[in-house]
């Protein structure tokens, strides 16, 4: 079963707010498998456009990666990043894997 993927590209506009939002999802994350391969380092970019702060999360599965956006406990998380940031999230099927 192919791993799943969260890839995010962010501007935050409210960082202590934001900071709320990261420690709300943090035993969401946990509870589905999630790992942070990416999360706000230095990015340079060299085609096209990009918000300031990029993450990539792996889950075990796609379906944890789904379902865990879908949660009640995510979406509650979620409606705190709304009112802080501004963000594109997709949810990628592993390849190979």
């Amino acid at each position: 079963m192919p791993k799943g993927y969260w890839i995010a590209h962010v501007t935050v506009d409210d960082a202590e707010t934001y900071r709320l939002y990261q420690q709300a999802n943090a035993t969401i994350f946990a509870e589905y498998g999630a790992q942070f391969l990416v999360r706000a380092g230095a990015q340079q970019v060299v085609e096209g456009e990009a918000r300031p702060r990029s993450v990539i999360l792996e889950f075990p599965t796609i379906e944890a990666a789904r379902a865990c956006y879908h949660s009640a406990a995510y979406q509650a998380a979620k409606a705190l990043r709304l009112g802080a940031s501004n963000a594109d999230i997709v949810i990628v099927e592993g390849y190979g894997n």
